[in-house]
C-alpha cells in the first residue's frame, strides 16, 4: 500500500490529471448509470471550497501583519492590468460579435430575476464588504473576506509583537499545507467532474448551440493567447509565452474542471510558489485578482447580450456597443459577488441595447446550457490570468529595482 501511494505521490500531477480525465469520459459515455461517481468531482470541489475561505483570511492577515515595505506600488500595478485585461477582453468580444453576428432561436419567456443595473452590482459589493466576517467565510464571500483580512492584517501590523506574526505566519504555512493534501486528490475529483458532465450532455455538448459557443471560444482564446501575452511582453519586454503556457498547463487547467477561481485559488497560491514570487504579495494579489480579473466573464456578457439584441433585429450603434464593453467591465468585477455569476449579469448589459428582461432571461437559459465548455473556459482563463498577472506586476517591478540599481 504504501508502495502504490508513494508511486503516486511522485508522478506528476498533470499527468494523473490526465489519466483521472480519460477514465471520467469513458465512464461516462459506457457507465452512464454509476452515478456514484459523479460524489468525487462533488466532494474535491467541496473540500477546495471549504479551505479557500479561511486560506485566503490567514494568508492575507498574516502577509499584511509582517508585509515590508514598498509592497504598494506593486499592487496598484496589478490592479491596472487586472483591469486593463477585462476591458481589453470586453471590446474584443464586441470585435468578434460584430465579425461574427449571432442569432440564437429563442422560445417562451424564461422567469427569474437578476441585477438590472450597477446600482445593484455595487450595492451588492458595498453590503459584501461590509458583512460580519464569520458569516462572510461560512457563505465564501471573497469581497467581505479580503476587507476584513486587509483591515485585520493593517491592525496587526501596527500593534503585533514579533512572536505573534510568527504564529500567524506558522498558522499559515499549515492551513497551506492542508491545501496542498487536497491537490493531491485532483485526479479523483476531476474524473468525478467530468462523468457527471458527459453523463448528461455526452460528447454533443460540443455542438448545442454551436455558432454561439464558437463565438465566445473564439474570443476567450483570442485574449488568452494573443491579447494577454502582448500585455505581458510590453511589460516585461520579453517572450510571454513561457509563463502564459506554464501558467495555463498548472492553474487553468485544473479551473477548467473545476469551474471554480475560488476553489482554485490554493491551486494558484501553489503555482506563485513555485515561480518564486513574493508570499506577501501574492496571498493577497491572487484573492484580489478572483474577484476583480474577469476576462472570461466580461466576454460572456458582452457576447451574449449582443446576441440577444441581434436576435430581437435591435441594430446596435458601435459607440452603444463599446459603452457596452465599459458596463460588462464593471459588472464582471462584480461577478463573484452575484449569484449564478456572469451568466446573471447578462440582463443589467442587455437593459442597455433595449433588450427586454423577459428575452434577457432566456438568454441566460441558454448560457446555462453551454455552461458546461462557456463557464469551464472562461474560469480557466480567469483563473491562469490571475497569476499571470500578479507574476508580470512583480518581475516588472523587481526589472525596474534592478535597472535603477546600476545607475
Amino acid at each position: 500500500m504504501k508502495k502504490v501511494l508513494a508511486l503516486y505521490t511522485k508522478s506528476p500531477l498533470i499527468l494523473r490529471i490526465a489519466i483521472g480525465l480519460v477514465i471520467g469520459i469513458c465512464l461516462g459515455l459506457w457507465v452512464p448509470g454509476a452515478s456514484f461517481i459523479t460524489i468525487l468531482g462533488d466532494i474535491f470541489v467541496g473540500l477546495l471550497k471549504a479551505i479557500a475561505p479561511v486560506l485566503v483570511l490567514v494568508l492575507v492577515i498574516a502577509s499584511l501583519a509582517s508585509a515590508g515595505k514598498g509592497i504598494g506600488s506593486r499592487f496598484r500595478m496589478i490592479i491596472f492590468f487586472y483591469l486593463l485585461s477585462t476591458f481589453l477582453a470586453a471590446v474584443a468580444a464586441v470585435i468578434f460579435s460584430y465579425a461574427f453576428k449571432v442569432t440564437i432561436p429563442l422560445g417562451e419567456a424564461a422567469s427569474g430575476s437578476a441585477p438590472t443595473d450597477l446600482g445593484e452590482v455595487f450595492k451588492g459589493l458595498l453590503s459584501n464588504m461590509v458583512m460580519n466576517p464569520v458569516t462572510a467565510i461560512m457563505q465564501g464571500n471573497y469581497v467581505g473576506i479580503l476587507t476584513w483580512s486587509v483591515i485585520i492584517g493593517l491592525a496587526l501590523r501596527m500593534v503585533a509583537g514579533e512572536r505573534t506574526k510568527e504564529m500567524l505566519n506558522d498558522f499559515s504555512n499549515a492551513v497551506s499545507k492542508a491545501v496542498a493534501w487536497i491537490i493531491q486528490l485532483a485526479p479523483f475529483g476531476i474524473m468525478g467532474l467530468v462523468y457527471g458532465s458527459v453523463k448528461e450532455y455526452g460528447l454533443n455538448i460540443f455542438t448545442d448551440y454551436g455558432k454561439l459557443l464558437l463565438v465566445l471560444v473564439g474570443c476567450m482564446l483570442t485574449v488568452a493567447l494573443v491579447i494577454d501575452p502582448l500585455i505581458v511582453a510590453i511589460a516585461l519586454k520579453k517572450n510571454p509565452y513561457p509563463l502564459v503556457f506554464q501558467c495555463f498547463k498548472e492553474s487553468g487547467l485544473t479551473a477548467f474542471f473545476t469551474r471554480s477561481s475560488a476553489a482554485n485559488i490554493p491551486v494558484n497560491m501553489k503555482l506563485c510558489e513555485k515561480l518564486g514570487l513574493d508570499k506577501e504579495y501574492y496571498s493577497v494579489a491572487i484573492p484580489l485578482g478572483a474577484t476583480i480579473n474577469m476576462d472570461g466573464a466580461a466576454i460572456t456578457i458582452t457576447v451574449m447580450s449582443l446576441s440577444a439584441a441581434f436576435s430581437q433585429g435591435i441594430e446596435v450603434n458601435i459607440i452603444i456597443a463599446i459603452l457596452l464593453s465599459f458596463l460588462a467591465t464593471l459588472g464582471a468585477c462584480g461577478a463573484s459577488g452575484v449569484a449564478g455569476g456572469s451568466l446573471l449579469l447578462i440582463p443589467m448589459a442587455c437593459s442597455l441595447l433595449g433588450v427586454g428582461g423577459d428575452v434577457a432571461m432566456q438568454v441566460v437559459g441558454v448560457g446555462f446550457i453551454i455552461a458546461v465548455v462557456q463557464d469551464s473556459l472562461e474560469t480557466a482563463i480567469n483563473s491562469s490570468g490571475d497569476v499571470i498577472f500578479c507574476a508580470t506586476a512583480e518581475f516588472a517591478q523587481r526589472a525596474k529595482a534592478e535597472k535603477k540599481a546600476k545607475k
